[in-house]
C-alpha cells in the first residue's frame, strides 16, 4: 500500500480527503450528542432518567416535566403513518414498473418526486386549510359511523371530529413519506432481471404471481431501506404535524383526540421557555428523540444485515 501511495500520490490525498469526509460525520453525531447532553443536564438531575421517560406531567408553571406524553405521540403518529403509507408506496412501484404503459412511467415518477420535494410547511397549511375541514366534516363523522358498535375499534373514534388530531396528523405524515418508500421501492423493482421475470410468464404465472413470487423477494432487502428511509423522516418530521396535530399533553385513546409529539413540543415551546429547567427539559426532550432515533433506525439496520446474510446464502 506504500508503495502505492509512492507512485500515485494522487491516491493518497483521494484517501484523506474521503477519510476526513467520513470521520466528520461521527465527529457531528458525538457533537450534536454533547451539546444535547450538556445542555439538558440540570433536568436530568432534577428528574432523572425514569422518572422523566415515565412521567406524564409537563407544566411550565409547577416546572414539573415528562416525556410520556411526547414519546405517546410520536411513536402513534409515525407508526400510523407507516401504516398508510407503505402500502400505497409500494403499490405506486408496482404500477409504474409492472403494470404502467411506457407514457405514463416518466410523469408519475416525476411527481413522485415532486412531491418529495415539497416544503413541510406547505403540506402543513395544506393540511389546516384543506384536510382538516374535510377530516371533520366527512371523513372522521363517516368512520366514527361505522365503528360504533365494533367492540375495541370503537374507542378509537370516540370524540368529537375537529379535524386536528392524531389521525389527520398520521395521514398528513404519510403523504409525505410516501415519495421516499416508493421511489426505493420503484428503484429495487427495476432491478430484477428481466430473464427471471420472463421465466416466470413462460411458465404460466401472471402478472400478480410474479410480482409476489419474483419482483417483491428479489427487492425485499431495498423495499426495506426505502421503509427504513421513511421512519427516519416521520420521526423528525415538525412543521407538517405542529399545524394539525395541536399540542396536548396527555395519552390520547382516542384517534380523534389532540396530541403532542417531541418535535411538536420542542417547535411550539422552544421561545416560550423562560426559565433555565424548562429550557433544559426541551433539551431532555430533544436527546430523547435523538436516542429513539438511533436506537429504531439501529435495529432496522440489524434486521436488514440479517436479512441479507440470509439471502446471500
Amino acid at each position: 500500500m506504500a508503495t502505492t501511495f509512492k507512485k500515485n500520490p494522487g491516491d493518497l490525498v483521494f484517501s484523506i480527503i474521503t477519510g476526513v469526509a467520513s470521520f466528520s460525520v461521527i465527529i457531528l453525531i458525538i457533537g450534536v450528542l454533547y451539546v444535547l447532553i450538556s445542555e439538558s443536564s440540570l433536568s436530568i438531575g432534577k428528574f432523572g432518567i425514569w422518572k422523566f421517560l415515565a412521567s406524564t406531567d409537563w407544566d411550565p408553571v409547577k416546572e414539573s416535566f415528562g416525556a410520556l406524553t411526547n414519546i405517546y405521540g410520536t411513536i402513534i403518529t409515525t407508526f400510523l403513518s407507516l401504516i398508510i403509507a407503505i402500502p400505497v408506496a409500494i403499490g405506486i412501484a408496482i404500477f409504474i414498473t409492472e403494470i404502467s404503459p411506457n407514457f405514463l412511467k416518466g410523469p408519475i415518477g416525476i411527481a413522485i418526486e415532486l412531491l418529495a420535494a415539497i416544503p413541510s410547511i406547505i403540506y402543513g397549511m395544506w393540511g389546516l386549510f384543506t384536510l382538516s375541514p374535510i377530516m371533520s366534516a366527512y371523513i372522521e363523522p363517516f368512520l366514527k359511523k361505522i365503528t360504533a358498535h365494533i367492540p375495541l375499534i370503537e374507542i378509537l373514534f370516540k370524540g368529537t371530529p375537529m379535524g386536528i388530531d392524531i389521525l389527520t396528523a398520521s395521514i398528513i405524515l404519510s403523504i409525505m413519506i410516501i415519495p421516499f418508500t416508493a421511489s426505493i421501492s420503484r428503484d429495487s423493482f427495476n432491478l430484477t432481471p428481466a430473464l427471471v421475470k420472463e421465466s416466470a410468464y413462460a411458465l404460466g404465472a401472471t402478472k400478480w404471481e410474479v410480482v409476489k413470487n419474483v419482483v417483491i423477494p428479489y427487492s425485499k432487502l431495498g423495499v426495506f431501506g426505502g421503509i427504513v428511509l421513511s421512519l427516519g423522516r416521520a420521526l423528525g418530521e415538525t412543521m407538517a404535524v405542529a399545524f394539525v396535530l395541536g399540542n396536548n399533553h396527555r395519552i390520547a385513546t382516542s384517534l380523534l383526540d389532540a396530541a403532542a409529539t417531541i418535535t411538536v413540543t420542542l417547535a411550539n415551546e422552544f421561545a416560550e421557555a423562560d426559565k433555565d429547567i424548562y429550557l433544559s427539559s426541551l433539551f431532555y426532550l430533544a436527546l430523547v428523540l435523538f436516542v429513539m432515533s438511533f436506537i429504531t433506525l439501529a435495529i432496522a439496520k440489524i434486521f436488514l444485515l440479517r436479512a441479507e446474510r440470509k439471502y446471500s446464502r
